[in-house]
């Protein structure tokens, strides 16, 4: 095959493929395992092209090598065979069973809207390349913000995910720490600058500190007080450091730590952060969806007074990847963060598309720290969210967000966040009922920690037994739920917060740890018992 140019012809069949094999693969999910092994032998398929029955063709032949063909295979042989290994061989992470990471499937609504977004291709960077584009994401944000009952004067960005929502808010925060020391850090960087002050408890998440290793302040800087092994975060100590510091702070609140869900108080650390004059910003990647419910919002309470906060969509909003979010309390601040120097074909500063009018294309050396620092209003309406955070050229990632909070709405995200509360109190009545469980943490939202803890067993070896335990569930595929490692045990931590899971599910679970557990740690025989004691 050649030119694409050549093969449009086949452009409304080969999406009608896809659309074929998406309703018996969406079906199956209730049924099959997670991830079958068996199926690995196929992605080798990926990069040989080489002729079969299915009429592929022999262009492109490249034996063992997976270097690129010269002569591609076609769109039609070339879709058909990523249908056809990917509904096999790929982790079945949609469906009801994956509970190793916090990851939601995409609710119907969502699903169709992310092939829509993929259909239409819009730039979401500039009103002036998407007006469609830019009104969805407005109106998803201010959707989101009143999910989550947030002030109405909060304001943001939507990102590729948690990581970049924590990058985006401390890069702000960091924006304005510079400003307390007469510094445009856009203009003219962080050279000359103290090291940037960053406390928190000792559940910070592993992408905060990833989002200040980009951001040049090092993933070290973190200053963790822990009040025990678990990561709780000691307040007093928190309070004594802000107290001892000679300036502004970061204070890094946490929503939903990953390895038992629990929270920081934080009404607590807004209280702390308002009286040293530190910024609060809040990591609720999947955490801030306790606001949802009656019954865990008091879990964020005081999250409405942070100055940044980060979430995930594509967690328990349960869209598509890629899908974070950033709030603000003052979303003025983020055009100074992430806007562009002003360039003739783009709006902004010194472009006749944006509204800086001339004077804004003045070098920021003409101008004193302190007038370069205000911040300007938003305009009312769209924005241009190329200008709001850390990616220029955009997918318009509003789409399956705002489709499926139109779908749902606030109540149908209620009730969804609740039966999966449900669901993680059965699963934690089912572990405390099995003898050779163990729970280890108390459950207030999602996840359960617990551990195989066999009577027969001695202390020092659980930690091997649960490593294997993990390998092995991950190995049989049925359900899906890896490893951690909470209070320097080795435990399991599953997550629930897929639209699709059921009791049935959770019962799997259990049933399919039970049984493996059985093969790897089965208690010696009564003989063998007396041998043992007798010796």
């Amino acid at each position: 095959m050649g030119d694409p140019f050549f093969d449009r012809d086949v452009e409304t069949e080969v999406l009608a493929r896809v659309s074929a094999a998406a309703g018996p693969y969406l079906d199956s999910l209730a049924e099959r395992p997670v991830y079958d092994p068996g199926t690995a032998p196929l992605l080798a398929d990926l990069a040989r092209l080489v002729g079969d029955s299915g009429g592929e063709g022999l262009a492109g032949r490249v034996g063992d090598s997976d270097g690129l063909p010269e002569q591609g295979v076609g769109t039609l042989a070339a879709v058909e065979r990523l249908l056809r290994v990917g509904t096999a061989a790929a982790t079945h992470s949609a469906g009801p069973r994956f509970f190793h990471f916090v990851i939601g499937g995409a609710t119907p609504a969502a699903l169709a809207a992310d092939w829509t977004t993929s259909l239409l291709d819009q730039n979401a960077a500039f009103r002036a390349s998407s007006p469609l584009a830019a009104e969805l994401e407005r109106i998803a944000l201010r959707w989101l913000r009143e999910l989550f009952g947030l002030p109405e004067a909060y304001g943001g960005a939507l990102v590729p995910s948690a990581t970049f929502a924590n990058f985006t808010s401390l890069a702000v925060a960091t924006h304005w720490w510079a400003e307390q020391h007469d510094v445009d850090v856009a203009a003219d960087g962080l050279a000359g600058l103290p090291r940037m002050p960053v406390v928190s408890g000792g559940y910070v998440h592993a992408s905060a500190r990833k989002a200040l290793q980009m951001l040049g302040h090092g993933r070290d800087t973190v200053e963790v007080y822990a009040a025990d092994p678990v990561g709780r975060a000691d307040l007093p100590a928190i309070e004594r450091r802000l107290a001892e510091l000679s300036g502004p702070a970061i204070l890094i609140g946490n929503a939903g730590e990953v390895n038992a869900g629990d929270f920081d108080r934080l009404d607590i650390l807004a209280d702390l952060a308002e009286r040293y004059g530190a910024w609060l910003h809040v990591d609720g990647a999947f955490g801030l969806f306790a606001a949802v419910s009656p019954r865990t919002a008091g879990l964020v309470e005081g999250i409405d007074r942070a100055d940044s906060i980060a979430g995930d969509a594509h967690k328990w909003l349960n869209v598509p990847y890629e899908s974070g979010f950033a709030f603000l309390k003052e979303p003025s601040r983020l055009p100074a963060a992430f806007g562009m120097p002003g360039t003739a074909y783009l709006p902004g500063p010194g472009s006749p598309l944006g509204s800086g009018g001339p004077a804004a294309d003045r070098s920021s050396a003409d101008r004193p720290a302190s007038a370069r620092s205000v911040q300007p209003a938003l305009p009312d309406g769209p924005v241009d969210y190329a200008l709001h955070g850390p990616e220029s050229s955009r997918r318009a990632r509003a789409m399956p967000i705002w489709a499926t909070l139109a779908a749902y709405g606030r109540t149908g995200y209620r009730l969804m966040v609740e039966r999966q509360l449900d669901l993680a109190q059965r699963l934690a009545r089912l572990v405390d009922e099995a003898p050779e469980l163990e729970r280890l943490a108390e459950v207030p939202l999602c996840i359960v920690c617990f551990r195989a803890a066999p009577e027969h067993l001695p202390a020092d070896q659980l930690d091997d037994l649960n490593r294997r335990l993990g390998a092995a569930l991950l190995a049989d595929g049925r359900v899906y739920a890896g490893t951690t490692v909470y209070a320097g045990r080795v435990a399991l931590r599953p997550a629930i917060v897929n639209w699709r899971t059921t009791e049935a599910d959770i019962d799997l679970l259990v049933e399919v740890v039970r049984e493996l557990l059985a093969r790897l740690a089965s208690p010696p025989s009564s003989a063998v018992s007396r041998v043992t004691r007798a010796t």
